[in-house]
């Protein structure tokens, strides 16, 4: 897979995860992927840590923070490229969603701002400078997809609409539908609805999905390393997947496209 050099606005261009343990977490993801970790030495990132799949720069994957803010819950999130963040955070505003972080500078990185929608999933939204985003996608060990999980998908296409420009097209999915995001024409992630099978205590949310070559093989090792199967490894049309726990807690994805 070539390295990824820039990202249309819209289009999500990387992830990070907030845990508690900064040391369990590398390890744990160390065995999951494969990743190195290389923390920045500068006080002013606050131990801010990027993960490289192959260890050379501009083979930046994902990256982990320790959590700041007392009573946060370990996440992974996701964050969408765009060329004006403030714009982008008045959007958030005027749809309806709330800004928790607003648009502030990262260095000379570019700049960050973090939301939640009207339904209140979380989502970032980073402008870049020097820092574009994740160099390989879609590869083994890397970031490959962002789903929200929400009770109102029309609500949901309102609202990124209004933000981003996304277009939501719903269409069957096995027994079910399945919404995909497109911006610029250009399938860029998913939704899907919460119906009443999901327990209420559930909150709206955007899952993060890592390709693997093994799916089974994957969530085997994650429960080897500390982790938790929650949804186990099984087939869907697109191939398979399974939803797991790091030993912080933090939730994510992962899934073996079937060949073709």
């Amino acid at each position: 897979m070539p390295r990824m050099t820039s990202y249309e606005p819209g289009v999500p261009c990387w992830v990070d995860l907030a845990t508690p343990d900064m040391k369990a977490s590398t390890a744990f993801y160390n065995g999951m992927f494969g990743w190195d970790a290389h923390t920045s030495p500068d006080p002013a990132t606050g131990g801010y840590t990027m993960f490289t799949l192959h260890g050379t720069e501009g083979d930046e994957v994902a990256a982990a923070m320790p959590i700041m803010n007392e009573g946060q819950p370990p996440a992974w999130s996701t964050y969408v490229s765009v060329a004006d963040l403030d714009a982008t955070a008045q959007a958030v505003k005027s749809a309806g969603g709330t800004v928790y972080m607003e648009p502030m500078d990262v260095l000379e990185q570019g700049r960050i701002c973090v939301f939640a929608d009207d339904q209140g999933a979380f989502l970032g939204a980073w402008q870049p400078k020097d820092f574009h985003g994740a160099g390989i996608v879609n590869d083994p060990g890397t970031y490959c997809w962002s789903e929200l999980a929400c009770r109102d998908i029309e609500a949901a296409k309102n609202f990124y609409g209004s933000v981003f420009g996304w277009e939501g097209r719903t269409n069957a999915f096995g027994a079910t539908t399945y919404t995909e995001w497109l911006a610029g024409g250009k399938t860029i992630g998913g939704m899907v609805g919460m119906s009443e099978q999901w327990p209420d205590e559930v909150a709206p949310h955007w899952m993060v999905y890592f390709t693997v070559e093994d799916c089974d093989a994957s969530a085997a090792r994650a429960a080897e390393l500390g982790g938790a199967v929650s949804v186990p490894p099984h087939d869907i049309p697109i191939g398979r997947f399974s939803v797991l726990n790091d030993p912080s807690g933090a939730v994510f994805s992962i899934i073996t496209f079937a060949p073709g």
